[in-house]
């Protein structure tokens, strides 16, 4: 009839209309956004200069340092500020950089810090003149998005002190110079300063960051909060400086392995129903273990002593509940437990109470209410901030870190010494502690604490560290925290990669590998069909698993053919935590189960570098410092951007190959058998890769009567 038909021509027009109005909303959006973008690439404004701005109190904010400069120390930092302005500027920013110093112990110039929102936006959207340079803006961008810092005004990403950038005078200046890179050109970063583009070729890597890099005599602590405030050098952390950091997701894979081998290594279990873990800190990386609690089933206790850091977790939902009663915290402890409920309770509080109220459940009644323990506090900067002493609140802690930092570092000394005392006890009931690689138990030891072994050398502790004593064998086999990111910011494309991740992983399975191998694959495998029902996404659309060489290319390649056919829609950004096979020299985490006298040595973090940038990487980064603290670490990282080309595929190959095989081949060298068993696996897959192998010494008496014979001689 002709009233029906229209009906039905005005609800198409309608339709139509409300399709095209809604296009015209995102076009007119995604200009507005590449507008903004624009704008961030254009160059540091300074004519006109933007408003001043102090600290916004509506977001969590960088402890103040003390760095204690002279007035000499002073006028250079105010010197070096001013040396990315015009001289007609220094009249207006003088006084107001001085100020910053004086009041925050930084020069961080909120004046110029960007009112774009923060976040990776799809590689699309970044004006460029090659792919590269968007991929790396879209990763520094991700780093400071307020979802995923953990102070993103003051451009720290993680750890308390994890800087990306050392100001934001900087962040102008490295997005402007992205955004003019071509395929033959390579940033230089200086610890947070772009030194400039310099000619190279397609080959080499479009960025080459140092963080932190210390003639070795001026690597102390001390030294770098003077030359931090200063301008010159940056603390990178591991992941934040190298602008690989993907939320909280890559912790919370390795705190979900991590607990369940302690499981399975001290409790002799596969089922942590019933168990409880006891723990601290949810303020960046550390506020994983929530998730990580819930995932395996436990029931996680976890401590924290700033408030914005617990609400952030319970509103994300990786927290389930909260409380401020430590009474409250043992009850609903036995509560769980005997309901084999899974829990992840948040406390807010300092750690050191709820371990005093523990040891005391323990010593008046004879229940241990705690199966595994650790601890997640930035111990790597433990009077910075990164731990809050029990005795005062935290707002006064922070008062005594600006005004009193002797006082201060009293007070932390003193609550690391209760603190161990505590987990004594308990430990002495049957808990299990490890440290976390934190340095916790480094700063407790240096504290007085009673955390040394009977009859051991210095360093060697009555408690593990997760990588010696739950881990370390992982890395021996050649398997660490593989990540990667989809440019295009659709999880439609995270979607895919994770099925072509789940089918790579079965395919090598099937293939046939020892049994040992077999387990980590399979423990993968379940991580990312589980992963997507676990809400792990933080910021940009990334994944991380633990994967080996043999893993790694094949995920690379299988990513790099999607590209090319169309079925992931943008580029694939691949990376990996500096915490890995060959990433990181340090002797008290990475490195602490090398035995042949070599676990201070830096070769392997260095030469890990210097190899990834000439096989194919897109960017590589090296750092002192990062987990456990300036000084204590030398720790290396790449991105690879996969675009779908042939070029693409034979640089993850090369690449990919190297940076496992480096780390694998060095623990072999100082006797490790599982490492040598990985490697000559490694070398019958690949003709062209030939590794010194070392002879072992069958009988250590020999050695005994040698150095006995030598010793009869010199008398």
């Amino acid at each position: 009839p002709k009233q029906v038909l229209q009906r039905e021509f005005q609800f198409v027009v309608c339709w139509c209309m409300v399709v095209c109005w809604s296009r015209w909303q995102e076009i007119g959006l995604d200009v507005a956004i590449m507008s903004t973008l624009k704008e961030v690439c254009a160059g540091l404004p300074v004519d006109p200069l933007p408003e001043q701005r102090t600290r916004d109190p509506t977001v969590p904010h960088a402890p103040v340092r003390r760095p204690d400069l002279c007035p000499r120390e002073q006028r250079l930092a105010l010197r070096n500020a001013l040396r990315y302005f015009p001289p007609a500027s220094h009249a207006v920013l003088a006084p107001e950089f001085a100020n910053e110093l004086k009041e925050f112990g930084h020069i961080y110039m909120y004046r110029f810090r960007p009112s774009v929102p923060m976040k990776a936006y799809p590689i699309n959207e970044y004006p460029c003149q090659c792919k590269q340079a968007a991929a790396i803006m879209h990763m520094i961008m991700n780093n400071l998005d307020p979802a995923v810092a953990q102070f993103p005004h003051e451009l720290v990403t993680y750890g308390g002190n994890g800087q990306v950038l050392s100001n934001w005078a900087q962040f102008w200046l490295v997005m402007n110079y992205l955004s003019e890179m071509s395929d033959d050109q390579t940033l230089v970063m200086y610890s947070g300063h772009p030194m400039g583009l310099y000619p190279s070729s397609r080959q080499s890597p479009r960025l080459v960051i140092t963080n932190g890099m210390m003639v070795p005599n001026y690597s102390s602590r001390e030294e770098y909060e003077k030359f931090f405030a200063m301008g010159v050098t940056m603390y990178g952390q591991m992941t934040a400086g190298s602008y690989c950091y993907i939320g909280p997701q890559g912790i919370v894979h390795g705190t979900t392995l991590t607990v369940l081998n302690a499981a399975r290594r001290y409790l002799k279990t596969n089922s942590l129903s019933g168990k409880v873990y006891v723990t601290s800190g949810l303020g960046g990386m550390s506020g994983a273990q929530a998730k990580a609690a819930t995932i395996c089933g436990c029931i996680g206790v976890i401590a924290e002593s700033r408030k914005d850091a617990l609400l952030k977790r319970y509103k994300q939902g990786w927290l389930l509940e909260m409380t401020d009663n430590l009474d409250h915290c043992v009850d609903r402890i036995r509560s769980a437990r005997d309901a084999n409920e899974t829990l992840s309770l948040g406390y807010h509080g300092n750690v050191v109470d709820l371990w005093e109220k523990l040891a005391m459940v323990y010593e008046r009644t004879g229940e241990c209410l705690v199966h595994l323990a650790s601890d997640q506090t930035s111990c790597h900067n433990p009077y910075g901030g990164g731990y809050y002493p029990v005795q005062v609140p935290v707002e006064e802690a922070e008062r005594l870190i600006k005004d009193d930092p002797t006082r201060f570092r009293e007070l932390v000394q003193e609550s690391l010494r209760r603190q161990v005392a505590a987990i004594n006890t308990l430990a002495g009931a049957g808990m299990k502690f490890w440290d976390y690689g934190n340095a916790f138990l480094l700063e407790a030891s240096r504290a007085g604490a009673d955390v040394c072994a009977a009859d051991a050398p210095p360093g060697q502790f009555r408690y593990p560290s997760y990588v010696q004593d739950i881990m370390g064998e992982i890395f021996s086999m050649g398997f660490g925290p593989f990540r990667w990111v989809c440019s295009s910011g659709l999880p439609e494309d995270l979607a895919t990669t994770d099925r072509l991740a789940t089918e790579v992983l079965n395919s090598i399975v099937a293939s046939g590998v020892p049994d040992y191998v077999s387990q980590q694959y399979s423990d993968n495998i379940l991580w990312i069909k589980e992963a997507g029902k676990h809400e792990m996404v933080v910021g940009s659309q990334a994944r991380i698993l633990y994967s080996d060489r043999q893993g790694r290319i094949a995920l690379a390649l299988a990513f790099n053919r999607a590209v090319a056919s169309g079925q992931l829609k943008g580029p694939v950004i691949l990376s990996r935590d500096h915490h890995d096979v060959s990433g990181t020299d340090s002797p008290f985490r990475e490195t602490s189960n090398i035995t042949d006298g070599s676990m201070f040595c830096a070769d392997m973090a260095v030469q890990n570098v210097i190899g990834d940038a000439f096989r194919g990487a897109t960017w590589v980064a090296v750092h002192n410092g990062g987990g456990v603290g300036w000084g204590e670490v030398v720790n290396g990282g790449f991105g690879l951007v996969l675009d779908g080309t042939e070029e693409a595929a034979g640089k993850a190959s090369t690449m990919l190959e190297w940076d496992v095989c480096n780390g694998i081949s060095r623990r072999s060298w100082s006797g490790n058998g599982t490492a040598e068993q990985t490697l000559r696996r490694a070398m019958d897959a690949n003709a062209k890769l030939k590794v010194t192998l070392p002879h072992q010494v069958a009988d250590d008496a020999l050695l005994d009567c040698a150095v006995h014979q030598s010793d009869m001689v010199i008398q």
